[in-house]
């Protein structure tokens, strides 16, 4: 019996000393100031996120701020009637309130209220394009939002690869005899004048389901390519490529032309993992014309307006022979209209 009595008190003590540590450490996690720490959800009932990582490059560091500024400062002109929301009484903001912008985002508010405070919290897409609907962010404003939050930035492909502007296609048209083309980052063609079609003239036409100068080139035969020059141009087409891809790794679009364009062509796929950069610039390329020979021209590249990562290239002729040939040339398009017309043709004897 004493030996049992022993057993049981000993047992209970610490019993008893288990319960007095635990109470402290239930105290800790229900206090507010344990529940501050944890980051918030994006939206109301999502998974808890890990801390955020306290160790953030420069870079971050420097954005953030930016960020915050900018949520603040586009929340403040979006007033309650623009979203179709009462006033209410006592407003002492001058546009939506955090916990009204986080309603009509959808997402939590300790969630927004941490990013516009530009705490190292991650963003999704989704959740980006939400804020930025309520916020009423044009593109550039959407764009803007998107770097100063470290999401690749994904324009809609209608937009991005939509009609130009009729200003657009007057100037490049204007430019004639020269050839003029309008790309994108990724080479998609989004307007050309007649000279440009000559200049580039490929009997394959591309199979990607897009006009791409690049897929072009690299899926016909290296003796119906336009460029005499095809193993020192091509090289610094792909470079020029790269350096626009580090702003969109991730997007479909992108990654799945990448991927079809390597495995469409192995001198692609060969010259992609290089990982050679270059950014846009003048250069003096050889074409090869069947009909008149060889032009040596100068591009150049402009920028639009309006149109981020688009460009303008203008190819001008950089010697006195090449010069003729494109006077040829425009020649020759303009006999080919009078003729689509009916003018230029002999009359019949009566």
């Amino acid at each position: 019996m004493t030996t049992m009595t022993g057993t049981t008190g000993i047992r209970g003590q610490a019993q008893e000393r288990a319960r007095q540590t635990a109470a402290p450490l239930r105290r800790a996690e229900g206090s507010p100031a344990a529940t501050s720490q944890r980051p918030p959800d994006q939206t109301q009932g999502a998974a808890p996120q890990r801390p955020p990582d306290q160790t953030q490059p420069p870079t971050t560091q420097r954005r953030r701020p930016e960020l915050a500024a900018f949520l603040r400062g586009r929340r403040a002109r979006v007033t309650p009637a623009d979203v179709g929301m009462a006033p209410g009484l006592r407003r002492r903001t001058p546009g939506l309130r955090r916990e009204e912008v986080a309603q009509l985002s959808g997402v939590g508010v300790t969630w927004y209220t941490w990013l516009e405070q530009g705490r190292p919290i991650n963003a999704s897409p989704q959740v980006l394009d939400a804020v930025a609907r309520t916020l009423r962010l044009d593109r550039p404003e959407r764009e803007h939002l998107y770097h100063l939050a470290e999401v690749p930035y994904a324009p809609d492909r209608e937009a991005a690869a939509g009609a130009v502007a009729p200003e657009i296609q007057g100037i490049i048209d204007a430019v004639d005899p020269h050839p003029a083309v309008v790309y994108n980052a990724r080479y998609d063609i989004l307007a050309t004048n007649p000279a440009y079609r000559d200049l580039f003239l490929i009997e394959q036409p591309p199979t990607s389901g897009v006009a791409n100068v690049l897929w072009s080139l690299f899926t016909v035969p290296a003796r119906d390519c336009p460029l005499v020059f095809r193993d020192a141009e091509l090289p610094v087409m792909v470079a020029t490529l790269r350096s626009a891809y580090g702003r969109h790794v991730g997007e479909p679009e992108w990654e799945g032309f990448i991927h079809a364009l390597s495995a469409a062509s192995p001198y692609f796929a060969q010259l992609w993992k290089s990982g050679d950069v270059l950014p846009p610039g003048p250069r003096v390329k050889t074409f090869r014309h069947k009909a008149i020979g060889e032009l040596r021209m100068s591009s150049v590249s402009l920028s639009i307006n309006g149109m981020p990562e688009s460009r303008i290239v203008v190819y001008t002729p950089d010697d006195d022979e090449s010069r003729r040939h494109t006077a040829e040339l425009r020649e020759r398009r303009l006999r080919r209209g009078r003729l689509s017309r009916g003018e230029g043709r002999e009359n019949p004897a009566p």
